[in-house]
């Protein structure tokens, strides 16, 4: 991935995001094979009262799909699992700290995948360190 100086739309976000999660080790992508990634601007207002947001730059992504137990034991999920990234939060993260956007974006996805199936903090950050 190039390095980024100006504000990627979101299509190119969403590039940056499928390029990161082809990237993510297959220990944690195992987990969300069938994952849909959807770039939004912000988070919806029910989101944004669900996780008692006091801004919605609050929140740079959200993984919202079926329960652990019912990939576990081969059950029908009811709705498509998914992955929120939420642009300008992370665009206003990015500014914030100069981190590669690349980089960040991988982050993000990495710690809502494993957050979602019940991960450690330790897990995820050896994941990180491995990616």
């Amino acid at each position: 991935m190039p390095h980024h100086s100006t504000p990627p739309s979101m299509a190119d976000l969403e590039t940056i995001a499928q390029a990161a999660f082809a990237d993510i080790p297959e220990e944690l992508r195992h987990y969300a094979a069938d994952v849909v990634i959807r770039v939004d601007d912000f988070p919806d207002e029910e989101v944004e009262r669900e996780m008692d947001l006091e801004s919605p730059f609050d929140l740079l992504g959200l993984y919202r799909g079926s329960a652990m137990d019912i990939h576990a034991f081969g059950g029908v999920p009811g709705d498509v699992d998914m992955i929120f990234l939420y642009r300008r939060p992370i665009l206003d993260y990015w500014c914030e700290t100069g981190e590669d956007l690349s980089t960040l974006v991988k982050h993000v996805l990495i710690h809502e995948i494993g957050h979602h199936f019940g991960l450690s903090d330790d897990d995820m950050q050896r994941i990180e360190d491995e990616a």
